[in-house]
């Protein structure tokens, strides 16, 4: 056995016509003695075997095989080509594809030899000389191995110096295993690394006239070619850990901060969940750390010193209270409001809504980039908390919607749903448009589509009052002058809410006079409630189905209605024995008695 080192062979066989089937024969044998004879494996000597005519056929790789059973299984099923004698593209390919890394040839700064065993029995029908030159100068050591008929110059152009150590001529096949058995001494030399003492800290690999040093496994060789160091796998960077690298033997492993464990990936790190264990004790919220946890109290909630326990500062922002108007806290308690003019109903928490009275109502949003998709589903709230208040059916209020950025869409026409249930579902399911704000081109659309008939808006002589609702987060990219105008023009009243950098004097224009009453404004989308009471006090019309009756608060009727509501609404005080009105009680039954002379002096 050759014990001098690994090598990477690449047998060249001549399968051409001229060699008869018993002849090829003994080149098979050739090849497996010489096999036979070498240490063969991926760390050892690597095998190749290509086989040429007229063309070049590979038969396996350089990292095909790492077992000479393999070889000799592959070997023995060959099927010769029997064309014609190319040489030269042979050696071409063999220095193009066989000796390369990709096919299993080790690095070149290894030093590990590459030798080509070129076997042919005749003349090249191709030119050898350039191809075999540039083959050697690029590592390959070439030995020509010429039977019977082959031409002795072509094996000497082929062959690298020196010649009487790489140049062989057999006279007959049946004498080439002999040959075999001394061509094994030339590729078997000293084991360099037992001849001398070479200082390898791990591992001597022994090579034709020398040596060279390798590293165990997680090693690298250190400069003076013979001492190792451990390899750092973290120090590249791309060891992928989210929290920390750990090297060790060459390899590398992840390891989690302290309250952290390491996920199925082995890289990335999830916050251990010590809400999780259940033994916490915190009467609302357990929020985990690093560290621990920690008990949260919900909104409207203090928590106390035991550190678990939470108790309410302000009831209405502690509970889901359910009112529909205002929620007002009392010690321990709540009770819900309504806006004057409008009754609590038997719920105790609804509020009277608009009556029968017929409404065609457009709102106009706002869906520009600056808005933000999590606001924009409070702006959908918002809308959906209006239609809450309205009485929704084909003959009574009609609801339509238009959402604007720097285009506008109508998501529905007053026409499309006819129930307050149909309008929410599909206000939720209406998609953020986001970029521009082109508030005058959504008025455009909202005058002369929106409110036509075609979309739904009933004729102007029904005398059902049409309602464009703007709202709004910004200042408008585009003129809103001109069709704020015509909208009002044309018999729309117009209400224009503000959200936070909205621009008041863009608001005023687009309302309708008195423009105190047809505009809102809101700091930011979280306290927009107030905004929709706003918006009911001004829209609900009278019971008259169209028609709006607007009462002088002067005239006498309504001065005596104001009078009696306030004589009641006194009394029922006084009987509650709320101490604290009795000093104004006074005062106010003798404003009283000057209002009713003041009647009695115009009568």
């Amino acid at each position: 056995k050759c014990r001098t080192g690994p090598m990477d062979i690449v047998f060249v066989i001549d399968s051409s016509r001229s060699v008869r089937p018993f002849e090829f024969e003994t080149m098979r044998q050739f090849m497996m003695d010489i096999i036979g004879s070498l240490d063969v494996g991926p760390n050892a000597t690597r095998v190749g075997v290509i086989q040429y005519s007229s063309q070049v056929q590979n038969i396996f790789s350089l990292k095909t095989f790492f077992t000479r059973a393999d070889m000799e299984k592959a070997i023995n099923s060959i099927v010769p080509l029997a064309q014609g004698t190319m040489t030269g593209l042979a050696i071409q390919y063999a220095m193009n594809v066989a000796f390369t890394t990709q096919e299993g040839a080790r690095p070149l700064h290894k030093k590990i030899p590459r030798i080509a065993i070129i076997v042919t029995d005749g003349r090249p029908q191709d030119r050898v000389t350039e191809v075999a030159t540039q083959a050697r100068n690029a590592g390959i050591e070439i030995y020509a191995v010429g039977i019977q008929r082959a031409d002795m110059n072509s094996l000497r152009a082929m062959a690298s110096p020196p010649l009487e150590e790489h140049v062989f001529l057999v006279e007959s096949f049946e004498l080439i295993q002999q040959f075999g058995k001394q061509f094994q001494d030339k590729l078997c030399g000293v084991d360099m690394c037992m001849e001398r003492e070479h200082g390898c800290q791990h591992s001597c690999i022994s090579t034709p006239g020398s040596f060279y040093c390798e590293c165990n496994p997680g090693y690298r060789l250190n400069m003076d070619g013979k001492t190792c160091s451990p390899i750092d796998a973290c120090a590249d960077g791309r060891h992928g850990c989210q929290h920390h690298c750990v090297s060790a033997h060459g390899s590398y492993s992840c390891r989690c901060r302290a309250g952290y464990y390491l996920n199925q990936d082995k890289r990335s790190c999830t916050m251990i969940d010590y809400c999780s264990f259940g033994n916490h004790s915190c009467q609302h919220e357990c929020v985990s750390i690093p560290s621990g946890h920690y008990c949260r109290c919900r909104s409207g909630f203090t928590l106390q010193p035991d550190g678990r326990s939470c108790r309410a500062t302000d009831l209405c922002n502690g509970v889901d209270h359910g009112c529909e108007f205002k929620c007002v806290s009392t010690e321990g308690s709540y009770h819900c409001m309504c806006p004057e003019g409008q009754q609590l109903q038997a719920d105790g928490k609804a509020c009277s809504k608009c009556g029968s009275g017929h409404v065609d109502l457009v709102m106009v949003i706002d869906g520009s980039k600056s808005v933000r998709p999590q606001n924009f589903e409070l702006v959908k709230q918002f809308v959906n908390r209006i239609v809450d208040l309205l009485e929704v059916s084909p003959h009574g209020t009609r609801v339509g919607l238009v959402q604007y950025s720097s285009r506008v869409r109508t998501e529905f026409p007053l026409n499309k749903y006819h129930s307050a249930d149909e309008i929410k579902k599909a206000v939720m399911e209406v998609e953020y448009m986001e970029k521009g704000t082109m508030t005058g081109l959504a008025l455009k659309h909202m005058v002369e589509h929106s409110f036509s008939e075609l979309e739904g808006a009933r004729p102007l002589s029904h005398n059902v009052p049409r309602i464009g609702l703007v709202f709004t987060d910004g200042r408008s990219q585009d003129d809103i002058s001109e069709w704020a105008r015509r909208a009002k023009e044309s018999g729309i009243v117009m209400f224009a809410v503000g959200v936070g950098k909205a621009v008041e004097e863009e608001l005023r224009a687009i309302a309708s006079e008195p423009v105190e009453q047809h505009f809102s404004y809101s700091v930011d989308f979280t306290t927009m409630t107030h905004l929709v009471e706003n918006f009911k006090l001004n829209i609900c019309p009278e019971e008259s189905k169209g028609e709006m009756e607007i009462r002088s608060p002067c005239e006498c009727e309504a001065l005596v209605q104001f009078q009696t509501n306030t004589v009641a609404i006194l009394q029922s005080l006084t009987e509650k024995n709320i101490l604290w009105v009795i000093p104004g009680l006074a005062r106010m039954t003798a404003r009283l008695e000057d209002l009713e002379k003041q009647i009695a002096k115009k009568k």
